[in-house]
């Protein structure tokens, strides 16, 4: 087994072993079975049966990360983006759009990523985007983990009456938890401890049993549904009606960008970029996750995506595709074993986000601050990933503003044909939001 693990993953080669992958697989997973309650939940609202959906989310994560990890070798998980998930239970519950043309609607958006993938074209956009804004997609990632880290504990909560971010309330059990759990991380890390993150949130864990954060589950197994009933659930000539087009366009392009921009950041972390800032190999992690959201429509399950959760794995150790095998692996028994996952509370897995984001900053580094068509581009990307709440915000936001200064510099050569259409994206996609 030993033999065909090294052969398969070249764990040598990237200076890792099992131990370490098998702790980076289980960071991962604990950091990202948060899923297990909060898809299934949301899908349930808008009136799908939410423990098919959580039977058939857990064989989709399985499946298309598995792929990822054979494939392309990387550490990379995928399960179903938050933002499509929303975007899909608002179609269903609130625009009267039928769960079949939903799904539809979504596959029709994932074989617009297989061609885009397959000819080549991801790949080559992702060329385009200027080195500059690639370490900003990084960083902005890097603020958008830990600004999901603090909200998740409440340690950071919208204030309604002064429309902005704010402190919670820092009396709280579950902000208490989440200090203590940064605290004790901060320590693992000075001493460099080996599986500090997975110790922290265990630990973490345990700390917020007193304090009422941490719920011990009433049952240990839970059996899973029958997904058949949801295969194939799917009206694709319905969902290709051109009304539905401004949904199309509103989970194809933010899954698009998010999916390069998480890729990039992810890798940036793992050491895995070159000298211009692009990641060997990126097109099979394209093809993966392209196929996985047609894959994952077949189910009704909205678009499959590359989860930022990976970096977790990849700050423990995590290099190879064996760890989301791993990962995987506590999924499959998270099937059977769901309530027990559960129990891992918000307040244990913030510390870790938080951390996480904190380091990806340090890309901003490599900025070039002396020229204002690049630093005041890559400014704009981190800001409105975080004001706008999202990836593919703050990336659409750039680069229209990269293109304008460009050309009003008098540099219009160093702007690829491509990127104009990438601007004309953003403008459309910016179109669909206001429409």
């Amino acid at each position: 087994m030993k033999q065909f693990l090294e052969k398969q993953f070249k764990l040598s080669q990237f200076h890792t072993n099992v131990k370490t992958e098998f702790l980076a697989g289980l960071t991962t997973f604990v950091t990202m079975a948060y899923v297990l309650a909060t898809v299934p939940n949301i899908l349930g609202g808008a009136g799908l049966d939410k423990h098919v959906m959580l039977t058939a989310m857990v064989m989709l994560i399985i499946l298309t990360s598995c792929a990822m990890a054979f494939y392309t070798n990387r550490p990379f998980a995928l399960a179903p983006g938050l933002g499509s998930v929303g975007i899909v239970a608002s179609m269903i519950a609130n625009e009267g759009i039928s769960a079949p043309v939903a799904a539809g609607v979504i596959f029709w958006s994932g074989i617009l990523f297989i061609l885009i993938s397959f000819l080549g074209l991801r790949e080559a956009v992702v060329r385009v985007i200027p080195v500059s804004l690639k370490q900003a997609v990084s960083a902005g990632i890097g603020l958008f983990i830990a600004l999901l880290g603090a909200k998740s504990c409440g340690l950071i909560v919208a204030n309604a009456d002064k429309n902005t971010l704010a402190f919670g309330k820092l009396n709280s059990a579950s902000v208490i938890v989440c200090v203590i759990g940064f605290i004790i991380l901060l320590i693992m890390k000075a001493r460099n401890v080996a599986g500090g993150m997975i110790l922290t949130i265990l630990l973490t864990t345990l700390i917020g049993i007193p304090f009422g954060v941490t719920k011990l589950p009433e049952s240990i197994v839970s059996l899973p549904a029958n997904i058949g009933t949801q295969f194939m659930k799917v009206d694709f000539p319905g969902a290709l009606n051109f009304a539905y087009i401004p949904f199309l366009i509103a989970l194809f392009v933010p899954d698009f960008f998010s999916t390069f921009g998480t890729v990039l950041g992810v890798g940036a972390k793992a050491g895995y970029l070159d000298k211009d800032g692009n990641l060997p190999g990126i097109d099979r992690c394209f093809k993966v996750d392209a196929i996985a959201t047609s894959f994952g429509a077949l189910f009704g399950m909205p678009s499959m995506t590359t989860y930022l959760e990976s970096s977790a794995g990849v700050e423990a150790g995590g290099k190879t595709g064996l760890t989301v095998v791993f990962t995987s692996l506590f999924f499959a028994l998270a099937l059977f074993f769901a309530p027990v996952a559960l129990i891992i509370p918000s307040a244990a897995t913030a510390p870790v986000l938080i951390y996480i984001g904190i380091n990806m900053l340090s890309s901003m580094k490599n900025i070039n601050y002396s020229d204002i068509t690049e630093y005041i581009p890559a400014f704009v990307c981190v800001t409105f990933t975080i004001f706008a709440n999202n990836i593919a915000n703050g990336i659409c936001a750039a680069l229209p503003v990269y293109l304008i200064l460009k050309i009003a510099t008098g540099k219009r050569k160093e702007i690829s044909p491509v990127m104009y259409v990438l601007v004309a994206v953003c403008m459309l996609y910016f179109y669909s939001i206001i429409r």
